[in-house]
């Protein structure tokens, strides 16, 4: 089979593609094709060695991947080539994102190109910009039930003008993130569409059904996504007269990758928007890829295989370009996603970390980090050559998945702790000032996750509300709190989009009779440029956030100790109000930072002979990195004020 697809069929491959190339110009495609080959044959024959069509689909494959090789532009195989030489560039401290809606951070693409000043000021360089893909209109699911995989829609702007962003981008050094939507198409998709019609071929794009008997035995054991709005995981479509697969919304037709022509088709796409000019791809839902009766359908070892195969591939077209994997699930389950048995990641580079957000979250709640310090200890180290991406907020709601395990160890009873948490955020708790919301309510089980913005969740919106100083300059301390958290934790920092100018809950969404449903609209904003200005106005909230993150930020891109290669060292110092963990610079375990946080209301201390048996601290004379000064101490107690926390060092 290998000769089969080898040089002399390449050739004749490329040749049909593109007659007027060189095969200099394709001596990069060879040379890694002939590295990953053998992955993508073995991979491919796993998935899809039983098909009669195995050797027509392998070809198809190469196809593929030359094809979007060829239109590969020069200057980002360059850079290709430049990551190549330093596998390890995306594990500097150097690196912060910030998740956005396009059209809620600007008016469209060419606007959003003219603010990334924005950007430069406040110290981000990797821009995650949210799904820009054409949708329909009240059946989008915020941009992610996509109609037209190639095509942004005219509200955003152009190609073109993405294009120019991505360019923009490069020229300060601010890396790119685009969402694939892997998992389903809208009921929309010219392939829904051509299903819908009577094409066989498009409906094995689909999990498609005559009757209910095969979609009854997988709701056996399928959980309920959004079970408020969508329950059930099977839509009737009449105009069809079969049952589709819909996990998410009832227009989200979930895509059958037991079919090699569907994982052709999203490779395409992956490389398709890869030479558009990101550098990352957030792959959507990954958990979901693959189906199987008598399981949850999610995490299943061939999602595991795609991922693997989609990576491989990838190596060889635009090896430059990494993935994020968009899987909500358990500590032990979302390891997987960086790829088992190794020491680079063999599927996605970077992982959303889900776990670490909810607990700080839990930490706010509660006043204390015995939950956060008992489920970080449950959090597997992720491999050498991939990295966290660490966040507070996302256009997403936050899930209280919690391991049962460590809610236990702690003394909370599962339950009633979490509906303590719901009852937290959604104000109902006596002391609680979060203006948050509940989302995706499920009757049967009574578990909910929450909505709100990170400000709204803080207390900060009813503190102004109040005109309490004293809850205004909490929520404040809270919100730089956890941002320190994740800054200093070990990966790229995440911020979300306003949280940096402390944004409210927005309730417009409830006029718009296609969003009013859903509470996560609440914290996906569109930004008042007019009240941005006052993060110049000293004094406003505006203010001493963003000049609180920006500082941040820079003081993160100058400690080496916060590049991310596994090291940290969660510290048990006996508070239980306080996180604190050292991060060490790599290869030099002596040049250490003590990370000190302390989320109650009241000032905490901390016995500074432990940390220093630990030989943590040498010189006795400590300072803080973040503000620059020598932290209270009494004696030998290092004082932590209420909501504060030390990056501390004696170097």
């Amino acid at each position: 089979m290998y000769e089969q697809v080898s040089h002399s069929l390449l050739n004749q491959i490329l040749t049909d593609l593109k007659p007027e190339i060189h095969e200099e110009d394709l001596r990069h495609f060879y040379t890694r094709l002939g590295a990953n080959f053998y992955s993508i044959y073995s991979l491919f024959t796993v998935l899809y060695g039983k098909r009669d069509d195995f050797q027509r689909q392998m070809q198809k494959l190469v196809e593929t991947m030359a094809r979007q090789y060829i239109q590969r532009p020069d200057h980002l195989k360059e850079s290709d080539i430049a990551r190549g030489q330093d596998h390890n560039w995306f594990l500097s401290q150097e690196w912060v994102g910030m998740a956005q809606y396009p059209d809620g951070y600007a008016k469209n693409l060419p606007e959003l190109q003219q603010r990334v000043h924005y950007f430069l000021e406040l110290g981000v360089n990797m821009v995650h910009l949210m799904p820009m893909l054409v949708c329909p209109k009240g059946a989008s699911d915020g941009g992610y039930a996509v109609s037209d995989f190639r095509r942004i829609d005219q509200r955003f702007g152009s190609l073109e003008d993405l294009q120019n962003l991505a360019g923009e981008f490069h020229k300060h050094g601010i890396l790119l993130t685009l969402d694939v939507v892997l998992n389903h198409t809208s009921n929309e998709h010219e392939w829904a569409r051509k299903a819908r019609e009577g094409s066989s071929k498009y409906q094995d794009y689909y999990y498609i059904f005559d009757n209910r008997e095969v979609p009854d035995m997988f709701e056996v054991t399928m959980p309920e996504i959004f079970p408020e709005t969508a329950s059930g995981n099977f839509t009737w479509d009449e105009e069809m007269g079969k049952w589709v697969m819909t996990v998410f919304n009832s227009f989200q037709w979930d895509l059958n990758y037991s079919n090699p022509a569907v994982f052709i088709e999203m490779l395409d796409i992956i490389l398709y928007w890869a030479n558009q000019g990101a550098d990352i791809l957030r792959l959507d839902a990954v958990a979901f890829l693959w189906k199987k009766i008598g399981s949850i359908c999610q995490n299943e070892r061939e999602a595991h295989l795609l991922l693997q195969l989609m990576k491989d591939c990838c190596q060889v077209s635009a090896p430059g370009v990494l993935f994020i994997a968009e899987a909500i699930v358990a500590p032990v389950e979302i390891i997987k996603y960086f790829g088992e048995d190794a020491i680079n990641a063999k599927e996605c580079e970077i992982a959303y970390n889900a776990t670490y957000m909810a607990l700080l979250w839990d930490a706010v709640a509660t006043k204390n980090a015995r939950l956060l310090n008992q489920g970080i200890k449950s959090l597997p180290d992720k491999l050498e050559r991939a990295t966290w991406l660490n966040y507070v907020r996302c256009h997403d709601d936050i899930g209280l998945g919690y391991d049962d395990n460590d809610i236990r160890a702690v003394d909370y009873e599962p339950r009633a702790h979490r509906q303590f948490l719901i009852d937290y955020y959604t104000g109902k708790y006596a002391d609680s000032l979060s203006r948050g919301l509940p989302f995706g309510h499920n009757d049967k089980t009574g578990d909910s996750r929450i909505s709100g913005s990170l400000a709204s969740l803080v207390g900060l919106e009813a503190a102004l509300d109040l005109g309490d100083q004293a809850e205004i300059d909490n929520a404040i301390k809270i919100i730089l709190l956890l941002h320190g958290m994740i800054m200093s934790f070990g990966g790229i920092p995440l911020l979300y989009y306003g949280d940096e100018l402390g944004t409210l809950n927005d309730t417009s969404y409830l006029e718009d009779p296609a969003k009013a449903n859903d509470s996560r609209w609440t914290h996906r904003p569109r930004i008042n440029w007019d009240k941005a200005q006052l993060r110049n106005s000293p004094g406003t909230v505006e203010y001493r956030l963003f000049s609180a993150l920006k500082k941040m930020i820079a003081v993160r891109k100058e400690i080496a100790a916060f590049a991310d290669f596994n090291n940290r060292e969660l510290l048990d110092v006996g508070n239980p109000h306080l996180f604190v963990f050292a991060r060490f610079k790599y290869a030099q375990p002596t040049s250490r930072v003590l990370v000190v946080a302390n989320f109650d209301s009241s000032p905490q201390h901390l016995h500074l002979r432990d940390i220093e048996r630990k030989a943590y601290f040498r010189n006795g004379a400590i300072r803080d990195l973040y503000s620059g000064e020598k932290p209270a101490m009494f004696k030998e107690e290092l004082v932590i004020p209420p909501y504060r926390f030390y990056w501390l060092t004696d170097q």
